[in-house]
């Protein structure tokens, strides 16, 4: 078989092993979900929030920012933690014994992702419209710029996370590791807390990392005109979310290609 094929092959094989596998599938699939309701139901009682003349719930504040979570939590913790336990139980050294190649394995994590990560994000969306009653984006632009920061978000995340699995020295420490990191980046990117009441030095950190700039072009998506007031520059800057992302998804790739070993250093 092919490279190519090969990948496609796992693809299926990695997907049904998320689902199968509880602690995954909650602090994953199923986190933004509890969160989105969470958050829905904690602050319902502020009334609607935002710019006057823009006020909008704050469910549908918060679920561009649930669905950007999404993308973190399904390429770089998935990720990031499954490879640190493969390699550390022995999995990636049978597996190196074999006809696949860390390309193919790639493709399997990867196209795992996006099947997990695609079918969350049209929850999240569904659920929102349908049980939140959140109003959905009518204008075709608006779900061209979703398709694109979407399809290039979980490629950057999903790489940043195979590169992050090379930190965990073992499998055990590998949640101990990750969890917080993502938390973190979760808290001053504008997920949890409301991006305009951070401070502007904890915005220009956050900006550092992918996170703030896919939440970024998420709240284009989601959130209605004049919204923009409350971003950085007074801007939604679609152009610097792409460059941000970018870059990021190179870094992932070198650094997932210059750390990335089977246990045999010949393969």
């Amino acid at each position: 078989m092919s490279t190519v094929a090969l990948g496609a092959s796992r693809i299926g094989y990695e997907t049904k092993t998320y689902f199968r596998s509880f602690d995954t599938l909650f602090f994953t699939f199923l986190f933004p979900f509890v969160m989105l309701a969470i958050f829905s139901a904690a602050f319902s009682a502020q009334g609607e929030v935002g710019p006057p003349g823009s006020e909008i719930s704050i469910a549908a504040y918060y679920l561009p920012g649930m669905i950007a979570a999404g993308i973190l939590l399904s390429g770089v913790q998935n990720l990031a933690v499954d490879i640190a336990m493969e390699k550390s139980n022995g999995t990636l050294k049978r597996l190196g014994g074999t006809p696949l190649s860390p390309i193919s394995y790639f493709l399997g994590k990867i196209g795992q992702v996006f099947v997990t990560g695609s079918l969350q994000a049209g929850l999240l969306i569904l659920g929102g419209w349908l049980v939140l009653g959140i109003e959905m984006p009518t204008e075709p632009e608006k779900w061209l710029t979703f398709a694109w920061v979407f399809v290039l978000g979980l490629v950057t995340c999903a790489l940043v996370g195979i590169a992050l699995s090379a930190v965990p020295r073992s499998g055990k420490s590998a949640t101990a590791v990750v969890i917080p990191i993502v938390l973190l980046l979760q808290f001053i990117s504008g997920v949890y807390l409301q991006w305009n009441m951070l401070p502007a030095w904890l915005q220009d950190i956050a900006s550092l990392f992918p996170l703030k700039w896919i939440a970024q072009g998420m709240r284009y998506v989601f959130l209605p005109e004049g919204w923009e007031v409350l971003e950085q520059n007074e801007s939604w800057n679609l152009p610097g979310v792409a460059i941000a992302l970018g870059i990021w998804l190179v870094v992932g790739l070198v650094v997932s290609r210059l750390t990335f070993r089977w246990i045999r250093r010949d393969a």
